[in-house]
């Protein structure tokens, strides 16, 4: 059955933020990470697939599968290359549990905007098994398909907060550390066992308000001529840090 001129609209307008957040819903596109985000118990309101789609052998019951015609896929889909299913699930924001930031290690985005490198970094925080991210409000939106396509299954794993930074890193407890041109040499110390890693903008570094909640500055040093370094390759690195010597830490 061919899809109505309000589905079509429906799910095209899920592109933008402001449909989103109106709707509740978001939408993920693509064999790969929808199938891996189910695996990962994340249940969606409605799959839209053709024939093509390969189902998972576990799909939830509360999950409705709609057939479409893939000339109607190509009018739905957010790629200028359809795939064979689009999923839409629920928008949840979990408040940051008080006192969280006390315990294990945070990885905080302090106005990151490009998605890709939000979704980087998500995958960094699920390799590393970091214990959470923070997202200040004015970072790449979450429920963006450029994030959950860069994060691939990690969207599902790490557990996401958003919260002003400001307001959130008052006295978390733990060492704030920012990483800044200006730091010293992230190595020069041990790792800490619990703190917040603060990741600024590609464009302007730590915000004036993050900035002085930050108790401690790093930085990477530079060995070659880069001007900068992009802010994931930068968060994988501290990452490494933090978590490559755990025996060290007990």
């Amino acid at each position: 059955m061919p899809l109505t001129k309000a589905d079509l609209t429906r799910v095209r307008d899920l592109r933008e933020k402001k449909h989103r957040e109106a709707a509740g819903r978001f939408v993920v596109e693509g064999g790969k990470v929808v199938a891996e985000l189910i695996a990962e118990g994340r249940v969606f309101d409605e799959i839209f697939a053709t024939r093509a789609w390969e189902r998972p052998v576990r799909l939830p019951r509360e999950t409705t599968v709609i057939e479409v015609a893939e000339a109607d896929m190509a009018r739905i889909s957010h790629f200028p290359t359809p795939s064979e299913v689009l999923a839409i699930g629920r928008i949840e924001r979990p408040d940051l549990p008080a006192g969280a930031l006390r315990r294990g290690l945070t990885l905080a985005l302090d106005g990151v905007q490009d998605p890709g490198n939000v979704g980087a970094m998500l995958r960094i925080a699920d390799w590393f098994a970091l214990d959470r991210v923070l997202l200040s409000p004015d970072c790449a939106d979450l429920f963006s398909q450029k994030v959950i396509n860069a994060s691939m299954g990690s969207f599902a794993r790490v557990p996401v907060y958003q919260a002003g930074l400001g307001t959130a890193l008052v006295d978390p407890g733990v060492p704030v550390i920012g990483c800044d041109l200006g730091g010293r040499d992230y190595r020069a110390a041990p790792p800490p066992r619990d703190a917040v890693i603060v990741i600024g903008s590609e464009g302007r570094g730590l915000s004036p308000a993050v900035a002085a909640r930050v108790t401690e500055r790093i930085t990477i040093p530079r060995i070659g001529r880069a001007e900068s370094l992009n802010a994931a390759v930068a968060a994988g690195i501290v990452a490494a840090w933090l978590k490559g010597s755990e025996g060290d830490k007990l």
